[in-house]
């Protein structure tokens, strides 16, 4: 069982920049592939970013340039660094992980993960 908790949200004006964290429970981090979603009102939650136990990585078009994912295995920590922010960007950002089954493949599927945090929002105003 992986328990996931976000921090890092808040509201910036556009261009700003904010640091999202997920801080995962657990001996199996280093083996997770971990995910960002994101979901905006009245919309469906759509993948945002993930990166592999290789460190391999995968981002939307929407973001790529923009955001950073990185992983932290001593601290168990998974981040994302989201520059140069647009009103857009405004949704509820929820951390995910798998099984911890070493794919090498990254899914940009909800169905892919198993475990999830509770969300943190992100607001961004023009």
């Amino acid at each position: 069982q992986v328990q996931l908790v976000e921090s890092g949200g808040g509201s910036v004006q556009a261009g700003g920049s904010l640091r999202l964290s997920c801080v995962a429970s657990g001996r199996t981090f280093s083996r997770n592939t971990m995910g960002w979603f994101r979901q905006a009102p009245g919309k469906e939650r759509e993948f945002v970013a993930a990166i592999g136990w290789s460190g391999v990585t995968s981002y939307t078009d929407s973001v790529k340039g923009r955001f950073t994912i990185s992983r932290d295995n001593a601290k168990n920590t998974v981040y994302l660094q989201m520059n140069s922010l647009k009103p857009e960007d405004t949704a509820v950002y929820y951390c995910a992980a798998d099984s911890g089954k070493l794919t090498s493949v990254i899914f940009p599927t909800a169905t892919a993960y198993n475990y999830w945090g509770q969300g943190t929002q992100v607001t961004v105003s023009s």
